[in-house]
């Protein structure tokens, strides 16, 4: 892809130390937890947005609170800039280092630390992946309720840096709705707990700024997150429509009338043909746009849920309506539609939009969406979470033609400011990161931007930490 997002450049001061700094930090951890060689360097140059590359001085993988502490306070001592990063499956560049950066690396911290059934909540490290916690409280009845795309390597510190959701947070809700505290590592090095156990903590809600703050404000380390008793049942059922913008109009009118299921997925026909071929979940082929509700509860309940739902996509021309048979079949439902973005890629380079907007809005956004991918002759699977109207236009294109990779750059800024301009907002849960930074401008005033930055900057005066991301280059305070 083309160069065209700017980076801040590289302090050369920093960089003109660098093996002093290696010596330095060779003192502050073991020597298996920093990597400082060229070739060992390489994973780490990017995450999951993979259009842009910039090789870090170093990179630290602590394996504890201290260690992460240690680090943090000489890079801040010396006004070295910090990345931090969990597993690196961020889809807006929000870990990509700059090359006078050192990566603190939170894999190697993956302990889940308590759990307390009792008070329905489990504390972890931060390297520790989505999916394992809820495969640690499952055989007591329990899981973590948000469940990103990502979530078989997506760790708990990256989604709290990003406020990730995922399919069943329609009824469940987001990362901030399910975190209760975290331990966090601040610029100095300073340590402090925010939140814990409880389902309200006192005093102002830092730990709803910190939820989000893509790692602008500290590191965090570890996280006390809420557990979920499993429901009674649960039953994915899949509908099939003629076209989006009927799929569309049909979330809409599910969501108005105040059914609430546990999840509504959006696929149009490209994203149909593509995860069927990678997963064989048994998808219709013969619609152009796929939604996959789950309902769950008592039998009584999801029949009663379900009947409406089937009344209301009967007034917008539904065409298929399957219900799943066997827990066999609802896994292949949800593997296909978690697997769209690697089976996507089996196929083309992508990049992911992830703008939201309000579902009254869905069919003119995807018709609107439409239009502007044909515009630059280009190609597109839509797949996202209907539900919240949390849209993902996969834009498909060559990496490897300069100007194909431009004019899907070009598209997937026309389709967020599209969101933005239908009431929506530039990210549901991908983050701001380096992708959607230039265009903080087209949703914030300069007085709303003014104030964001003066809380990071309340953090972190120098702004060491994740710099290039979040804010335009330019007026930083």
């Amino acid at each position: 892809m083309s160069d065209a997002i700017a980076f801040l450049e590289p302090d050369r001061k920093v960089l003109s130390r660098r093996a002093e700094i290696i010596g330095d930090l060779k003192e502050l951890l073991p020597p298996e937890r920093l990597i400082h060689e060229a070739m060992e360097l390489t994973p780490f140059e990017t995450d999951g947005f993979i259009a842009y590359r910039r090789r870090p001085l170093a990179v630290a993988l602590p394996e504890t609170t201290a260690q992460a502490a240690a680090v943090m306070k000489y890079c801040h001592r010396y006004n070295i800039p910090v990345v931090p990063r969990g597993a690196g499956t961020s889809l807006s560049g929000g870990a990509i280092p700059q090359e006078d950066a050192v990566v603190i690396g939170l894999s190697a911290m993956a302990k889940i630390l308590e759990v307390d059934l009792p008070n329905r909540c489990a504390r972890v490290q931060a390297g520790v992946t989505n999916l394992a916690i809820s495969e640690a409280v499952s055989a007591d009845g329990f899981f973590y309720a948000p469940d990103p795309s990502s979530q078989l390597a997506c760790t708990i510190g990256g989604n709290i840096g990003m406020n990730s959701g995922g399919a069943h947070c329609l009824k469940y809700g987001v990362t901030t709705n399910n975190l209760l505290g975290v331990t966090m590592v601040l610029v100095d090095g300073t340590v402090v707990q925010l939140g814990g156990k409880a389902l309200d903590a006192e005093g102002y809600d830092l730990l709803g700024l910190v939820c989000g703050s893509e790692g602008q404000l500290g590191i965090v380390t570890e996280a006390t997150v809420r557990l979920i008793a499993k429901p009674e049942g649960a039953r994915p059922v899949l509908f099939g429509f003629d076209s989006s913008e009927a799929a569309g109009a049909c979330v809409a009118d599910v969501i108005g009338e105040g059914i609430i299921p546990v999840a509504i997925e959006f696929m149009d026909k490209p994203a149909i043909e593509i995860c069927e071929a990678f997963a064989h979940a048994g998808y219709p082929l013969d619609v152009e746009a796929l939604l996959i509700v789950e309902v769950e509860g008592s039998e009584a309940e999801m029949d009663a849920m379900l009947a409406n739902i089937v009344e209301i996509a009967g007034r917008h021309g539904v065409k298929t309506v399957r219900e799943c048979q066997s827990a066999t079949e609802a896994a292949l439902i949800w593997k296909g539609r978690k697997s769209a973005f690697g089976a996507t890629g089996r196929i083309a380079d992508y990049i992911c939009m992830d703008g939201t907007v309000p579902l009254g809005q869905l069919s003119y956004v995807l018709k609107k969406t439409a239009e502007i991918i044909a515009r630059y002759g280009l190609r597109c699977a839509n797949v996202f979470h209907a539900g919240d109207g949390n849209m993902h236009p996969l834009i498909l294109y060559n990496i490897n033609d300069p100007e194909d990779a431009a004019k899907a750059e070009a598209a997937g800024m026309d389709i967020l400011r599209l969101c933005v301009d239908a009431g929506g907002c530039l990210t549901g849960e991908h983050g701001v990161g380096i992708e959607k930074r230039d265009l903080m401008r087209h949703q914030y005033s300069e007085i709303d931007l003014a104030q964001q930055m003066a809380i990071r900057s309340a953090f972190d005066e120098a702004w060491i930490l994740n710099p290039s991301k979040v804010f335009p280059l330019e007026g930083r305070v």
